[in-house]
């Protein structure tokens, strides 16, 4: 029987859900994070994820955890962000040789359950933040904004839909991403040395010692095409930072923009599907012996408001007074 009910996690207030032999856990309180996604039927754990996990745990690394959706994310230098009609200085969270502004702030606020609600065929679960005057970045970056938030849940898998509507009189700069932490092993009872990852790269974006762009995009080497592939290993080695502009793969004889994790050994996949709005992945994985590894996939480049490169190459947008941005997700096994 799909249904949805407000519970606990260990502290933590979520709203559980379930439908199409798949549960879910959405921490409203952390950001809408989906703090677990477990495929019943065929014994996969798509999130990083521990039963014992105390609400402070993930709230003091809420990026690390589950799926994060990080408003501005990745890195601004020395904190600054250039828009169209203004200069923002955010706050220098990443201390040197960084000295970089860090992954914003939506992420670690309390947001709303608005409604939520199941059928015979999916369950939906839908939250917000309205962000103004009243959250302590509105020193930083005074443009007031909504965030909506819709998770369905069905025999498709998770669906995961954000808009962002402009509620101020000026632009709203938009880069968008989910900071997505996969679970290493992601198969009960699998291994992680028979993890493999798909990627379709297309150019290696280059970055500098601080993690900034240096504005070069590299053609792949040997190791980058392994993405290409399927046999890039994604953990048990450090994976730091990785950025490409990226294309479409294949999966079932069928176009497919997004990315492939495999358990080689049970042939189980996660497939995680993005829409067009997300142009670049990065994959990290903390130094690659952490349980868990990082595609994330971003609407834009790391500080891409301050580059040189047009708009059409970085990604970065803005949307106008009363505009809405959206983008999607959604993730599935196959086997």
């Amino acid at each position: 029987m799909n249904y949805t009910k407000l519970t606990e996690f260990n502290g933590t207030p979520v709203v559980e859900f379930s439908a199409g032999g798949y549960t879910a856990m959405v921490a409203y309180e952390i950001g809408s994070n989906v703090i677990r996604l477990h495929d019943d039927k065929n014994g996969v754990e798509f999130f990083r994820f521990k039963n014992d996990n105390p609400a402070d745990t993930i709230k003091q690394s809420a990026e690390v955890w589950g799926l994060p959706t990080l408003y501005l994310p990745n890195r601004f230098a020395d904190g600054v962000l250039k828009t169209s009609d203004a200069v923002y200085h955010l706050p220098v969270n990443e201390k040197a040789p960084y000295n970089n502004h860090i992954h914003g702030f939506l992420h670690k606020r309390v947001h709303t359950v608005v409604e939520h609600h199941a059928d015979d065929n999916c369950a939906v679960v839908k939250t917000r933040y309205r962000y103004d005057e009243n959250d302590e970045f509105f020193q930083y970056l005074p443009v007031r904004f909504v965030a909506e938030y819709t998770f369905t849940l069905s025999e498709c898998g998770l669906e995961h839909k954000v808009r962002i509507t402009n509620l101020s009189d000026k632009m709203l700069p938009i880069s968008l991403a989910t900071h997505t932490t996969i679970n290493s092993p992601f198969v009960d009872g699998g291994k992680e040395e028979n993890i493999r990852l798909t990627v379709p790269v297309i150019k290696r974006c280059e970055l500098n010692e601080r993690c900034l762009p240096t504005e070069k995009l590299l053609d792949l080497s040997d190791t980058d095409r392994e993405y290409l592939t399927g046999d890039r290993k994604p953990v048990l080695q450090n994976v730091d930072n990785e950025m490409y502009t990226t294309d479409c793969t294949e999966f079932d004889g069928q176009k497919f923009h997004g990315v492939i994790a495999e358990d080689t050994e049970s042939g189980k996949k996660i497939c995680y599907e993005v829409s067009d709005e997300y142009k670049f992945w990065i994959v990290w994985n903390d130094k690659g012996f952490n349980g868990y590894f990082c595609p994330e996939p971003m609407t834009a480049m790391i500080d891409a408001p301050n580059l040189s490169l047009p708009a059409d190459v970085t990604g970065y947008r803005e949307i106008k007074p009363e505009e809405t941005f959206e983008a999607n997700q959604r993730f599935f096994t196959a086997l």
